[in-house]
């Protein structure tokens, strides 16, 4: 049972990561082809680390502490 739990876990950081580089590459891609510069794989990898760290952070931090004070009151 405690290996079906570090998996689910490894999961959700791994697909976390996919849909935080797709998002990043796509809002990249829409901000250089405004401003007429070419697309840069770096900068939209770099933007997918910092969404993660920000969702990771917040998903098991922040908010699942505000969730369990509401159950409670």
């Amino acid at each position: 049972m405690k290996n079906v739990k570090n998996e689910v876990l490894q999961m959700r950081f791994i697909w976390t990561f996919v849909w935080a580089l797709l998002i990043s590459c796509v809002i990249s891609y829409i901000l250089t082809s405004m401003a007429s510069a070419p697309f840069n794989f770096i900068h939209a990898l770099i933007l997918a680390v910092i969404f993660t760290v920000a969702i990771l952070l917040l998903g098991e931090g922040i908010l699942k502490g505000e969730k369990e004070e509401h159950e409670y009151s």
